[in-house]
């Protein structure tokens, strides 16, 4: 369970996974992978956008959560959608060759990493105990060029990750039961 803050720590949590499995292999800076719209990148080599945010409704809960003597509403469960896209600022010749390479590391590092939970974790998430499964999706090549209309396309994967909760602020008070009536009648 989280605050609102948790969408942008999932976020960078991800980034943290990457740079650590990226940086200076292939990227030459921490700075090189970041959060950011493929078309607004920077100096960034790979970027992670997030352009979908999707209740889960298998995870969803109808249960309160009990706080002493208040109650709290559940939280929504989420599922988060990235699109990660490779850039590189090489000469024409190589320029594939370095995003094709960039795709198939991050991919690689991805499979392998299918969780984020513990040290990869940062933020609010830092020791909390989460975890959020790192799912590859299929994505019509139709709905990626819809995302980013009068733009060329560039390589790239979409990732879901979740289940994440934001919590809920909606509270109720409640208190103990201190008196009980019980009327019997007879049929």
């Amino acid at each position: 369970m989280a605050s609102y803050t948790v969408i942008a720590d999932v976020g960078l949590s991800l980034v943290k996974v990457l740079r650590e499995a990226l940086v200076p292999e292939l990227i030459g800076h921490p700075d090189g992978i970041g959060l950011a719209h493929p078309h607004d990148k920077g100096d960034m080599n790979l970027s992670l956008f997030l352009y979908e945010v999707k209740e889960n409704t298998d995870f969803r809960s109808n249960e309160l959560v009990d706080l002493g003597n208040t109650m709290r509403f559940p939280p929504v469960a989420l599922d988060l959608t990235y699109l990660i896209t490779a850039h590189s600022a090489s000469d024409v010749l190589s320029r594939a060759i370095d995003e094709h390479r960039i795709i198939g590391r991050t991919l690689q590092v991805l499979h392998d990493h299918n969780v984020l939970k513990g040290e990869d974790l940062v933020g609010s998430l830092e020791g909390s105990g989460s975890t959020f499964r790192v799912v590859k999706e299929e994505v019509l090549l139709d709905k990626v060029v819809g995302l980013f209309p009068n733009m060329p396309y560039k390589l790239s994967l979409s990732y879901k990750i979740g289940p994440v909760y934001v919590d809920s602020t909606r509270t109720k008070t409640t208190s103990r039961v201190r008196e009980r009536h019980v009327h019997v009648s007879q049929k």
